[in-house]
C-alpha cells in the first residue's frame, strides 16, 4: 500500500486487493479488526489508519480509487473538481475511476459503535441493548427495579441532606452577620450615648454660664404675657438641611466616631481621645464642624449683577469666572471667544445698565475654563472647544504660549497654588496633562478611561490633583505615582462636572445628578451630601451673598 508513494495511503491493507498493488504482498497480515479495535492502544492505531488523506478526519463514505487509495466521497470529489490525479500518488484519475468501499464502510461503522460503547455509561448501554431485543427474564427486571429502586432512595436522601447542609450553612451565615451588625449597633448606640451625655454636658455649663441672665430669661418664660420666637428662620433652615441629608450626615457621624476609636484601640495612644474644651470627643468635634458649616446659611441673596450689552444673545453665554490672586479683578470667559476683565469693586459698587471690561483678549475658539494664576497677577490661563490650553498676559493682551497635544475639547485647566509654572488641563480625549509654562511641551500625561470634565490641584501641594469624571467617580492623585488613583471616591450616579478644593483636606464635587458632595482626601471620607436644582436664569451673572 506504501510503496507506490513516498505519502503513501491512509487505508487498511487488508481492503486491497494484492493483484492491485503487488508490492504489499511483502507486508506482514494486518490483525483483525477485533484485534486491532480492542485495547487503547489498538484504537489509537485504528483511528491513524482510518483518517482521510485529505481532510485528516475519520472517512465518511469511503470511496477508493483505481490506484488503491481511499477517501472520503465529498472529499475526493472536491479535489478532482480541481484536478485530475491522486492526492496520494499523483496518478492520473478522473471521479469515473472512483468506486464505493463497502468493506471500509462497514469497519468504519464497527469501530463507531465500539467507540460509543466504550464511552458511554451503563444506563446507555443497557438501553440500547433493550432496544436491539436483549431478552430479560422478569426475575432479572424485578433484582433490576428492585436496585434501582435503593439507588433512587439513596440519592434523594443524599440529595435532602445536602440541601438541608445548604441551607444550614445559610441561616449560620445570616446569624453570624446579623449579631456582626448588632454588635456595630451597639458599638454606634455607645458613640451615641457617651456623645448626648457630652453635649447635655456642655448645654448644661452653657446655661449655668448665663448667670443672672439666665434666671432672668427663665423668669420671663412663666409671663403669659411674653413670647418667645422659640424656632427661629435659621433654626428651621438648619432643619430643612439637616433632614434632607440625614442619611448621609448620619453615616459620616459614624465613620467619624469609629475612625477615632480604632485610633484609640491600635495605637493604645491616649491623646487620641483627648476632649476639647467643650468635653467632646475628637470625632464629635469633627463632625460638629461639619455640621455647623452645613446647615449655616439657608439661602442666597443677589448683592450685585453684572450685565453685557446684549444679555438676551447667545454669544454672551458665560462658561468660566476666574478672581485674581487679590481678589481685586475677575476675569469671564464663554462662547463669545473673548476672555474679559473687570474690576470687582466697580461692580459690586457701581451699579449699571451695562459693565465694560478693563481687559478684552480675542480668542480663536469656544472657551471652556480660566485659570489665574496664583503668583502673577497678570497670567492667566484658558482652554478651549478645539483642545488648545494657551498662557496669556493681560498686560500685553497676547499669548505666550499655546499648547496643542489634546485631541478633542478640553473642558478644565488649573494653575497649581504651590508651583507657580504647573498648569494642568484635562480633556474630552480622556487625558489629564500636566504643563510647565517654561516649556513647550506635557510633562506628564495621564489616561484615564473616561472624558475628563473638571481638573484641580490641591491647594496645599502640587504632587495631589483631583479629576472629575465621565464615569461618575472623582480620581484622587498623586503625582509622583499615576498608574493608579490614590483614592476613587464614588457616590454621584452621573457625570462628575466639577471639582474645587475647600481646604487641603476638603473637596466639593458637582455632578449633573444635581447634587453636591463633600469628601475627606485625608481619610478617604465623604463629608456630606447636598441635593441642589440648577440655575436657569439670563446670561448675566450674579453676585450671592449667604443668608442665615
Amino acid at each position: 500500500m506504501g510503496g507506490q508513494s513516498s505519502m503513501g495511503a491512509l487505508v487498511p491493507v487488508h481492503v486491497l486487493r494484492s493483484d492491485d498493488n503487488p508490492e504489499t504482498t511483502s507486508e506482514p497480515p494486518p490483525p483483525p479488526p477485533e484485534d486491532v479495535a480492542g485495547g487503547e492502544g489498538g484504537a489509537a492505531e485504528v483511528d491513524k489508519d482510518l483518517l482521510c488523506p485529505i481532510c485528516m478526519q475519520i472517512i465518511k463514505d469511503a470511496f477508493t480509487t483505481a490506484c488503491g487509495h481511499s477517501f472520503c466521497y465529498a472529499c475526493i470529489l472536491t479535489h478532482l473538481r480541481n484536478k485530475d490525479d491522486c492526492p496520494c500518488c499523483a496518478r492520473y484519475l478522473t471521479s469515473n475511476l472512483i468506486f464505493p468501499n463497502f468493506l471500509l464502510n462497514k469497519l468504519l461503522d464497527r469501530a463507531s459503535a465500539r467507540q460509543m460503547a466504550r464511552h458511554a455509561s451503563p444506563i446507555e448501554n443497557f438501553r440500547r441493548a433493550l432496544q436491539q431485543g436483549c431478552e430479560v427474564s422478569f426475575k432479572e427486571l424485578d433484582g433490576l427495579l428492585s436496585v434501582l429502586a435503593d439507588k433512587k432512595r439513596k440519592m434523594e436522601q443524599e440529595e435532602a441532606e445536602t440541601n438541608i447542609q445548604i441551607l444550614l450553612q445559610f441561616l449560620h451565615c445570616v446569624r453570624k452577620q446579623k449579631l456582626e451588625e448588632l454588635k456595630e449597633i451597639q458599638t454606634d448606640l455607645q458613640y451615641i450615648s457617651e456623645d448626648i451625655n457630652s453635649v447635655e454636658k456642655h448645654a448644661t455649663n452653657i446655661h449655668w454660664g448665663k448667670g443672672k441672665c439666665s434666671l432672668k430669661l427663665r423668669m420671663l418664660r412663666h409671663d403669659p404675657s411674653t413670647e418667645f420666637d422659640t424656632c427661629p428662620e435659621s433654626t428651621v433652615a438648619g432643619k430643612k438641611w439637616h433632614h434632607a441629608s440625614f442619611n448621609e450626615l448620619q453615616e459620616y457621624y459614624l465613620q467619624k466616631r469609629r475612625y477615632w476609636a480604632r485610633q484609640t484601640y491600635f495605637h493604645d495612644n491616649r491623646d487620641t481621645n483627648i476632649s476639647n474644651r467643650e468635653g467632646y470627643n475628637a470625632g464629635l468635634e469633627d463632625f460638629r464642624c461639619v455640621l455647623t458649616t452645613f446647615t449655616r446659611h439657608s439661602r442666597l441673596r443677589v448683592v450685585a449683577e453684572l450685565r453685557h450689552a446684549d444679555i438676551f444673545h447667545s454669544a454672551n453665554i458665560v462658561s468660566s469666572i476666574e478672581f485674581d490672586r487679590d481678589n481685586e479683578l475677575f476675569a469671564t470667559a464663554g462662547v463669545s471667544r473673548r476672555i474679559k476683565v473687570f474690576e470687582f469693586s466697580s461692580v459690586m459698587n457701581e451699579p449699571a445698565d451695562v459693565h465694560f471690561p478693563i481687559v478684552e483678549m480675542t480668542t480663536r475658539s469656544k472657551l471652556s475654563c480660566l485659570s489665574w494664576s496664583k503668583y502673577a497677577k497678570n497670567l492667566i490661563a484658558s482652554c478651549d472647544y478645539e483642545g488648545i490650553v494657551t498662557v496669556w498676559d493681560t498686560t500685553t493682551h497676547q499669548s505666550l504660549m499655546e499648547y496643542e497635544e489634546h485631541e478633542k475639547r478640553t473642558w478644565s485647566v488649573d494653575f497649581s497654588c504651590t508651583e507657580p509654572s504647573m498648569l494642568v488641563s484635562g480633556s474630552d480625549d480622556c487625558k489629564v496633562k500636566i504643563w510647565n509654562i517654561n516649556q513647550e511641551a506635557s510633562v506628564l500625561n495621564i489616561d484615564m478611561k473616561a472624558n475628563i470634565c473638571s481638573v484641580k490641584y490641591n491647594p496645599g501641594s502640587s504632587i495631589y490633583l483631583a479629576v472629575g469624571s465621565a464615569d461618575h467617580n472623582v480620581h484622587y492623585y498623586d503625582l509622583r505615582s499615576i498608574k493608579q488613583p490614590l483614592n476613587v471616591f464614588n457616590g454621584h450616579r452621573k457625570t462628575v462636572s466639577y471639582v474645587k478644593f475647600l481646604s487641603n483636606y476638603e473637596l466639593a464635587s458637582a455632578s449633573t445628578d444635581n447634587t453636591l458632595r463633600l469628601w475627606d482626601v485625608k481619610e478617604s471620607l465623604p463629608v456630606s451630601n447636598a441635593s441642589h436644582m440648577p440655575y436657569v436664569g439670563s446670561f448675566g451673572l450674579l453676585a450671592y451673598h449667604p443668608m442665615h
